[in-house]
């Protein structure tokens, strides 16, 4: 049997998430209205949030890539684990930005990458706010709704954008705030706008142009890193496991090694 093409797999994923998204924002806006309501709980702590959409989402997700494709194997952030026989697997972040979400802010998304025999060869990030969807496939570019996107030639961390994020620990929010400290004043601005694999897909399209975070997991960042480096961006991860880095750095290459170099001086690295 020849090997799945990486076009044909990010083609299903869009399919699936076009279908997902404005029932993603249907449900957001009835809540808003009073007209329906989203049940929410939550998981490792209690800014940890999972509403019924994540589920919903991740279950149709699932649901649609097996019908198409019933051997591969899945990951998802909700609870699905399927060990699949093709040598393909899927890593699903149903909502990437549960908060936002459950606050009817912008800055959510969802995720989608695959994986071929452990390799990320495609990858799709849909923002169902904005109505945009970035895909990249390995060696095959980046692109927004279809046209084609570059991270910033930014050379200049003092005037550069950077986005992050915090974890749902209080010990280690503590200390990426006092690595937010210095990192603060060496740089143009810092931007918290939501999920991570929206952040980094800003990085890809030159709408920032860095992104670090500590503590995410494959599910944040597979889809969206293929996505950014396809873009041209550098990435890097220090420390963490498999699955699970201890923290990402994403930027334009410009900037790369002086953002790594600040994030040492902050101690944001040497905690991994």
């Amino acid at each position: 049997m020849s090997s799945p093409q990486p076009a044909d797999l990010v083609a299903l994923a869009v399919e699936l998430v076009n279908q997902i998204s404005p029932r993603l924002v249907e449900a957001r806006a009835a809540q808003t209205a009073g007209t329906g309501t989203i049940g929410v709980s939550t998981k490792s702590t209690d800014n940890d949030l999972v509403t019924e959409m994540d589920e919903w989402t991740e279950n149709t997700l699932v649901e649609g890539l097996l019908a198409a494709r019933p051997d591969d194997g899945i990951l998802g952030e909700e609870g699905s684990s399927i060990a699949g026989t093709s040598g393909v697997r899927w890593v699903i972040d149903p909502i990437d930005g549960t908060t936002n979400y459950f606050y009817d802010l912008c800055g959510y998304s969802v995720s989608v990458a695959v994986q071929v025999d452990g390799i990320t060869v495609g990858g799709v990030v849909a923002d169902p706010v904005r109505d945009e969807t970035f895909t990249a496939t390995l060696g095959g570019g980046a692109f927004r709704n279809g046209v084609a996107i570059t991270s910033s030639s930014k050379d200049d961390l003092s005037t550069a954008l950077l986005a992050t994020g915090f974890n749902y620990n209080a010990d280690i929010r503590q200390r990426q705030a006092n690595a937010l400290a210095t990192v603060l004043p060496r740089v143009r601005d810092i931007r918290r706008m939501g999920g991570a694999a929206i952040d980094i897909c800003l990085v890809a399209c030159g709408r920032a142009d860095a992104h670090y975070e500590e503590g995410l997991s494959i599910w944040d960042l597979a889809a969206a890193a293929l996505i950014a480096t396809e873009a041209g961006a550098q990435s890097s991860e220090f420390g963490g496991e498999p699955d699970k880095p201890g923290l990402s750095v994403i930027s334009s290459p410009g900037i790369h090694d002086d953002l790594i170099a600040l994030l040492h001086d902050a101690g944001a690295i040497e905690a991994h």
